[in-house]
């Protein structure tokens, strides 16, 4: 299987290539320059490999939550690339991409995986090594305050995302008997998106263009409260 994947959500800003379980990568840690970046990753992996779009089965995006127009630009930039194809995408989580990132580079099976949302909140969700090689998410992702963060009943969990930056010592209070330990320098990254995207299209999770939709969590929040 031919699959590109995106990520454009936060800070970073990353594309790649999986091609029959080999992935080729490109990763910057450069805000606010994903539009300038994005597409130009996209033709250096496209040459490496010595092919075309065309020849991509799906497209896979990260889909968010993250920042706004990260989310945005991202969602847009896939839309594009997948209607000039007419390939189905693939939406894949940010926070999804970040917990199997760490599964896969500190062997975990469980992750607490949270980016800084602003306005005192994160983005969070917990996540658990599943049984197709992805990774199953528990209770719900959510936007909230960090001493609102769901708190799972069993131990041996890896923290990683810039909320845990941010908020270190709440988080750390917070889940200092179920922690193993923490890592504030991971970033949602396009090989993670790839790798998941490829799972969820082989379980027929892939949409049309038309379908592609940013996550952005708190607006869903705002109108869940504004019609309760």
């Amino acid at each position: 299987m031919k699959l590109l994947a995106i990520d454009t959500s936060t800070e970073a800003c990353s594309a790649a290539l999986s091609i029959n379980g080999e992935v080729i990568e490109r990763f910057e840690i450069a805000p606010r320059k994903h539009a300038e970046l994005i597409l130009p990753m996209v033709d250096a992996l496209l040459s490496e490999a010595d092919c075309r779009l065309a020849q991509m089965d799906a497209i896979a995006f990260d889909r968010g939550p993250g920042a706004f127009t990260g989310v945005r630009i991202g969602t847009g930039v896939v839309q594009g690339l997948a209607f000039s194809i007419d390939r189905p995408v693939v939406p894949v989580s940010s926070l999804a991409a970040m917990a199997y990132g760490a599964m896969e580079v500190f062997g975990a099976d469980n992750v607490l995986a949270g980016i800084d949302a602003r306005m005192e909140e994160v983005y969070w969700g917990a996540y658990q090594r599943s049984v197709d090689g992805g990774v199953k998410l528990l209770d719900d992702e959510c936007v909230c305050k960090p001493d609102d963060t769901f708190i799972p009943e069993i131990d041996h969990w890896v923290g990683v995302g810039t909320a845990w930056k941010t908020y270190h010592g709440e988080l750390i209070t917070r889940y200092k008997t179920v922690l193993d330990r923490c890592d504030a320098d991971v970033f949602p990254r396009a090989r993670d998106v790839a790798a998941l995207g490829v799972i969820g299209f082989e379980a027929g999770l892939a949409v049309s263009a038309e379908e592609a939709q940013p996550v952005y969590l708190r607006n869903n929040v705002a109108v869940k409260k504004a019609g309760s």
